[in-house]
């Protein structure tokens, strides 16, 4: 995309950044964030959000949430690989994942059981999507072992492949993979870090 191709006010929004004593940066930001929304060029918008088990980042398209991820994926990694995968046209603009933020906090906070979002699964196809979909079928509260999801899948021998679909979750919380442990109990590994699985199946118990 070149600079004719922008909506005018984008432009404009743009010159000025290029002289930023002529607008306080913040606001020169929020501005930019707010046209680029309005006019459709801004495919992936992002925040950060901080929680009981550290600061996660939130990715949205216009479908929906696309991604949730832990300090301990390295944020500016993630941000790189949907530039790359989904699209450069991505910004920090929070005012699109207000809603997600603000169940997240309910969640952290005991307020909230169930996510209302819209999800944008595209990247997820296959037999990794219809295990998100088992995922999401674990009540708040509970848990499932990797053996079990294999079986509600109609796959009972496919049990590497739901420990796969739990490390490479997009969603993790949102699409609630911490609640699946071993056979044995133990609750196994977990993409956030074992501290952070424990942390949600401990608020979740407590609820």
């Amino acid at each position: 995309m070149t600079s004719t191709d922008l909506d005018p006010e984008v432009r404009d929004l743009l010159v000025t950044a290029a002289h930023p004593a002529d607008l306080d940066l913040a606001r020169l930001h929020t501005r930019l964030a707010a046209a680029a929304e309005v006019t459709g060029v801004l495919d992936v918008a992002y925040r950060t959000l901080d929680t009981p088990v550290g600061t996660l980042l939130l990715a949205a398209t216009e479908r929906g949430l696309l991604r949730v991820a832990f300090a301990a994926e390295d944020h500016d990694a993630v941000l790189a690989s949907i530039a790359a995968r989904i699209s450069p046209r991505i910004l920090h603009a929070p005012v699109r994942l207000d809603d997600a933020a603000r169940q997240l906090g309910e969640y952290f906070e005991r307020r909230r059981q169930a996510f209302d979002l819209p999800l944008d699964l595209s990247r997820s196809t296959g037999v990794r999507r219809a295990l998100l979909g088992q995922l999401r079928a674990i009540e708040y509260g509970r848990t499932a072992s990797y053996a079990a999801i294999a079986v509600a899948a109609g796959s009972p021998r496919a049990v590497r492949a739901v420990g796969s679909a739990c490390a490479t979750n997009p969603l993790p919380v949102v699409v609630p993979c911490h609640r699946v442990v071993r056979s044995d109990g133990t609750i196994g590994q977990y993409l956030g870090g074992t501290d952070a699985k424990r942390t949600l199946l401990r608020l979740e118990s407590a609820a």
